[in-house]
């Protein structure tokens, strides 16, 4: 699934990689990680380790960013993670500032400088989803519940992941009927541009959207 927003919003992050890291390593990793919501274990003095994790403990990535080098890499198999996700990580702990959830729920829209890209986006997450599951709703469920998404009471079925330690994403899908087709969007807790841009936000629905396919498509039935 490649699209050219994303795939720019992508070539924006990796660009700035460098940067992250020469601001990131004049702060305190006790800071970072109490802001971001992650955990910090010191090897020596200015030294270590913040732990967290990617999509959830239990379905996604557990990574750890050692300092002061700030290289990202899967806690499990110890590899350095790819340009994007490095990116991703350095930008939530260079933004993090310790909000708590608004509990209230935005569209891409409402995140800062989002109305512009707006209908981009709905087209390659929400729009992408309606078209795969169609007026299928179990097996939109089914999906979700299998990356771990917890239900939200919202539209017909809507449950929320965990992309970050402090940052939420809720996906809902509303069944549709003769007259109008299904539909799905993507929405982001309120307080979200206090943990990553815009862009970051967008590169986060678009990897939800293809976990969401992905496992549709390699589960039974």
């Amino acid at each position: 699934m490649n699209h050219p927003q994303t795939d720019a919003q992508i070539a924006k992050f990796s660009r700035r990689v460098n940067e992250l890291r020469q601001a990131l390593v004049l702060r305190q990793p006790q800071d970072l990680a109490a802001q971001a919501g992650a955990v910090f274990e010191p090897s020596g003095p200015g030294r270590g380790a913040l732990y967290f994790s990617l999509w959830g403990a239990e379905q996604g990535t557990p990574v750890v960013l050692s300092f002061p080098m700030l290289v990202a890499c899967d806690q499990r198999s110890g590899q350095e993670l790819p340009q994007m996700f490095q990116a991703l990580c350095l930008y939530y702990f260079y933004l993090a500032d310790g909000s708590p959830a608004a509990g209230r729920w935005v569209s891409f829209a409402d995140l800062q400088d989002g109305r512009f890209y707006n209908q981009a986006f709905q087209g390659y997450t929400g729009s992408e989803l309606a078209r795969f599951f169609g007026a299928d709703q179990g097996r939109f469920e089914a999906a979700a519940r299998r990356l771990g998404g917890v239900p939200a009471g919202l539209g017909d079925s809507s449950f929320v992941f965990r992309a970050l330690p402090r940052l939420d994403l809720a996906v809902v899908y509303w069944q549709g009927d003769e007259d109008f087709p299904a539909s799905c969007q993507v929405l982001f807790d309120a307080a979200a541009n206090h943990y990553l841009p815009s862009d970051g936000c967008a590169i986060l629905g678009s990897m939800l959207t293809r976990r969401l396919l992905e496992t549709r498509r390699t589960s039974p039935g």
